[in-house]
C-alpha cells in the first residue's frame, strides 16, 4: 500500500476459478458503490497486474489486487500533535486507548484536543492519506479502547459487522453503593429527556436498550462491575446504573458523587473484532487507569 493509493490483495483459489471477477469481488465483500468510486474516481482493478474490468473471467493461481481512490484528508480538521497510545497499529485498522478528559471528535464545546484531532496530526506525521474513521466512539470522560479504520471501505466493513453485534466491546465501572448478586440484564427503554439536549432518560417511549452486568468487587460504599451492552444506545450504561439505583461515581450529570473521582468511573477494557481483511479475531484488553484503580482502593 502506497500513502496514496490503499489497495488490497487475494490469491484466487480453484473454489473461484472460472467466475467473473465481478462475483469474486462481492465474495471479498467489495460493494457495488466502491466498484463505481473505483471506476470514475480513480482506481484500479488488476488481474496478475494487468488493469481489467469487472467482465474480465478469473482462474485459480490469479492474483487479484483493488487499488482504491485516493481518499482525501478530513476537511476542517485540525491536525494536532497530540501524543497518542498506540495498541496495535497495520496498514487496515488502529486500536488506540482513549484518556478521560478528551473528546472522541470535535464538539463545539471543546473545538481542538479531541482523538481525531491527534489522529489527523498523526497520519500528518506518517504520510497516510485518509479521512478519520472512527469505528467506536467513547464519551468525553469514558476512558479506554477506540477501534479506528484506515480507510472508508475498511469502515465500511467494520460497520457491517457493527451491525451484526460482531464487534463486542466490554466495559469496567464503579458504581455507587451495594450491587447485590452475581449480575443480571437491564432492559429499559432510553430516549432524549425532554428539558436536556445531552442528559437521556428511561422511557415508555425510548428506544429498546439493553445491558449485561456482572458484579466483579465491593468496597464500603462502591461496586466494580464488568458491562457489555447489546445496544448501542447513547449513555446507555450511565443512564442504565442510575435507573437501577446505582450511579456511577463521578457521573454527576445521572446522580453519581465527584467527591472522589472527578468523571465517570467507566473504562472499555476489552475490544473485540473480526479482521476486515486477515479475518482473524482480534482481542485486546485494557487495564484500568489510575484514578479508577485508587478509587477502588478507597484512596
Amino acid at each position: 500500500m502506497s500513502n496514496q493509493n490503499f489497495s488490497m490483495t487475494w490469491s484466487v483459489f480453484e473454489e473461484d476459478s472460472g467466475s467473473l471477477l465481478r462475483e469474486f469481488l462481492s465474495k471479498c465483500d467489495i460493494s457495488k458503490r466502491a466498484l463505481t468510486d473505483i471506476k470514475f474516481k480513480g482506481g484500479f482493478i488488476l488481474v496478475n497486474g494487468n488493469n481489467v474490468t469487472v467482465r474480465e473471467r478469473i482462474e485459480a493461481g490469479d492474483v487479484v489486487t483493488v487499488i482504491f481512490p485516493p481518499e482525501q484528508a478530513s476537511g476542517g480538521l485540525l491536525p494536532e500533535r497530540i501524543p497518542l497510545d498506540v495498541k496495535y497499529e497495520d496498514e487496515f485498522v488502529l486500536v488506540v486507548v482513549k484518556p478521560p478528559s478528551m473528546n472522541t471528535i470535535p464538539s463545539r464545546e471543546h473545538p481542538n484536543g479531541s482523538l481525531a484531532n491527534g489522529l489527523a496530526g498523526y497520519y500528518k506525521k506518517t504520510g497516510i492519506q485518509a479521512t478519520i474513521h472512527i469505528v467506536t466512539r467513547l464519551d468525553r470522560d469514558t476512558s479506554g479502547l477506540v477501534l479506528i479504520a484506515k480507510h472508508r471501505h475498511i469502515h465500511h466493513l467494520l460497520s457491517e459487522q457493527q451491525k451484526m453485534g460482531q464487534v463486542k466491546r466490554r466495559y469496567q465501572a464503579v458504581a455507587e453503593g451495594f450491587v447485590a448478586g452475581p449480575g443480571g440484564v437491564i432492559e429499559a427503554p432510553i430516549g432524549r429527556k425532554s428539558t436536556s439536549i445531552i442528559e437521556r432518560e428511561v422511557r415508555k417511549d425510548g428506544r429498546y436498550a439493553c445491558t449485561l452486568f456482572e458484579v466483579s468487587a465491593h468496597t464500603d460504599s462502591h461496586t466494580s462491575l464488568k458491562l457489555e451492552l447489546l445496544t448501542g444506545r447513547t449513555h446507555q450504561i450511565r443512564v442504565h446504573m442510575a435507573h437501577i439505583g446505582h450511579p456511577l461515581a463521578g457521573d454527576d450529570l445521572y446522580g453519581g458523587r465527584r467527591e472522589e473521582i472527578d468523571r465517570q468511573a467507566l473504562h472499555c477494557f476489552e475490544l473485540k473484532f473480526l479482521h476486515p481483511f486477515t479475518k482473524k479475531m482480534m482481542l485486546f484488553q485494557q487495564e484500568l487507569p489510575e484514578d479508577m484503580k485508587n478509587l477502588l482502593k478507597g484512596k
